[in-house]
């Protein structure tokens, strides 16, 4: 509890910071760069070495992408019963199946559950949600908006093996079994220990919550889609197999993060639905903060 207290005030801090005239409004963008290109790969230099390997992981690795089909059969369903126009119809297929797993999952993963979960949350992000919006989101973009450049195979691997997080995740897997020298691992932990502040202080320096009347009907039935539904089908998949408890917690408390946020860029970048886009990644932040303590209060207990 003590540290979603933190995050919470993490959160005011940024919100505070937007109203000062000293801090720019490119601010909260320099801030997630620091994230993406430090903080979150040095927490995966220090954490993945300490994964133990097992059938166990393909779990957490393959489940974001049975989330993913599930939820766009769901979203074209929706699209044709209530008559969605196409534009609608492309944001939630963009937006929807991701999740918010690393900047929000990571410290909420370790916040209930400790720094010893991070390395499944970093497994179901890495291998499912980063992928996907390197892959599966950047297609949708383009193909439903025409201006935008036609992605190729060659773009898409580069963006994906020039990622920081990916190329701390390959040199952390090549260094498994070997222990980096104690100055590494100090200057590691201590970047790591930024990622939660700098990132939740970001999320509040950005955050803004837009809502069109149009947009009502998609909002509410993306919402219990993403906060309710996928991690009910993530804890339904899981149930299947005899996997350990934390592994089942982690998987299903991801499935349950809200949009993310990168994924709601390509979306307004590509003009699909930019209002209702930016309505459903800030009050799904907002609705999150009280799901998750719910998720964690059900995992825990059953």
């Amino acid at each position: 509890m003590e540290n979603f207290v933190a995050i919470l005030v993490y959160l005011v801090i940024g919100a505070c910071l937007r109203r000062m005239p000293q801090f720019p409004n490119e601010t909260g963008i320099v801030l997630n760069q620091y994230v993406l290109f430090v903080a979150l790969p040095a927490v995966v230099l220090l954490k993945i070495p300490q994964l133990v390997f097992s059938t166990d992981l393909l779990l957490p690795a393959l489940i974001p992408w049975v989330l993913l089909l599930l939820v766009v059969g769901l979203v074209l369903l929706a699209g044709k019963v209530f008559n969605w126009s196409k534009n609608t119809i492309a944001a939630l297929l963009v937006v929807l199946p991701l999740g918010n797993t690393s900047f929000l999952g990571f410290p909420m993963v370790e916040a209930f559950f400790g720094s010893h979960a991070l390395p499944l949350a970093i497994i179901y992000d890495q291998a499912g949600s980063f992928v996907a919006l390197a892959t599966y989101a950047t297609i949708l973009a383009a193909v439903f908006n025409p201006a935008a450049a036609k992605p190729t195979f060659k773009s898409m691997a580069i963006k994906v093996i020039t990622f920081p997080s990916f190329i701390a995740l390959v040199i952390a897997l090549l260094a498994k079994g070997n222990s980096y020298p104690t100055i590494a691992t100090s200057i590691l932990e201590s970047l790591s220990a930024t990622l939660v502040p700098v990132i939740m202080v970001a999320v509040g320096f950005q955050f803004q919550l837009r809502l069109e009347s149009h947009e009502v009907k998609p909002l509410l039935f993306a919402l219990p889609v993403k906060l309710l539904v996928m991690p009910l089908i993530a804890y339904g998949i899981v149930l299947q197999f005899d996997v350990p408890k934390v592994l089942m917690q982690v998987v299903v408390f991801e499935a349950a993060m809200p949009v993310m946020i990168s994924a709601g860029a390509i979306a307004i970048g590509a003009n699909l639905a930019p209002r209702m886009t930016s309505a459903l990644v800030a009050l799904g932040l907002v609705v999150s903060f009280v799901t998750l303590p719910l998720w964690y209060w059900v995992l825990s207990n059953i």
